[in-house]
């Protein structure tokens, strides 16, 4: 079994990435420090995109599109994330920067 990272490690970790490739990052909300979800807005030029922290069928860390395949706007980013919070009000939110919509850390895609 993978260990895990807590949560707010991991988003020191990746607002430090963002730092390092000259992309600005910041936490919109903090969730549980040890064992909150994390949600990561990525702001680009043709659009947002939200990705949702998820585990694949073998426990990995991985990334999911929640917002779909596609960049969507504003509100559309705003009106998933509000979902998600609803449904666990643990998770964190955390926005980047990335005109090319990639996120400033690496992670698998589902």
């Amino acid at each position: 079994m993978e260990a895990r990272v807590k949560a707010g490690i991991w988003v020191s970790m990746a607002l430090r990435l963002a730092d390092i490739a000259g992309r600005s990052g910041a936490v919109l909300r903090k969730g549980d420090p040890d064992s909150g979800g994390i949600l990561c807005v990525l702001r680009g030029r043709e659009g947002l995109v939200v990705l949702s922290q998820v585990r694949d069928a073998e426990g990995r860390p991985a990334w999911l599109r929640g917002s779909g395949a596609q960049p969507v706007d504003q509100a559309a980013a705003d009106a998933y994330v509000e979902r998600q919070v609803k449904r666990d009000p643990d998770l964190w939110v955390v926005e980047f920067e990335a005109p090319d919509l990639v996120p400033p850390f690496e992670g698998r895609m589902l």
